[in-house]
């Protein structure tokens, strides 16, 4: 599943930098995830990077958007990464 950030997010610049695929960017209102770009850090990390440093926690598993660690990985591979 690609990750989305939910409408407690505080603003607070922390997660946008540690996303390897640059998936994160500022909304309208709050930062926002690119489900074509989130790969969950799958090749990348072994954990959701913006996950571990969002200190509000509103970073979670997008319900929409089902993808297994294979497609994850495909996503990864066609992003052009190694």
């Amino acid at each position: 599943m690609a990750l989305m950030i939910t409408d407690e997010c505080i603003n607070c610049d922390v997660c946008e930098p540690e996303c390897p695929n640059d998936a994160i960017s500022q909304g309208e209102e709050i930062y926002v995830i690119a489900s074509d770009l989130c790969t969950e850090c799958v090749g990348h990390h072994e954990v959701s990077q913006c996950v571990e440093v969002c200190p509000v926690d509103c970073i979670v598993l997008n319900p929409d958007i089902v993808e297994t660690e294979a497609q994850l990985r495909e996503k990864y591979l066609a992003l052009g990464n190694p």
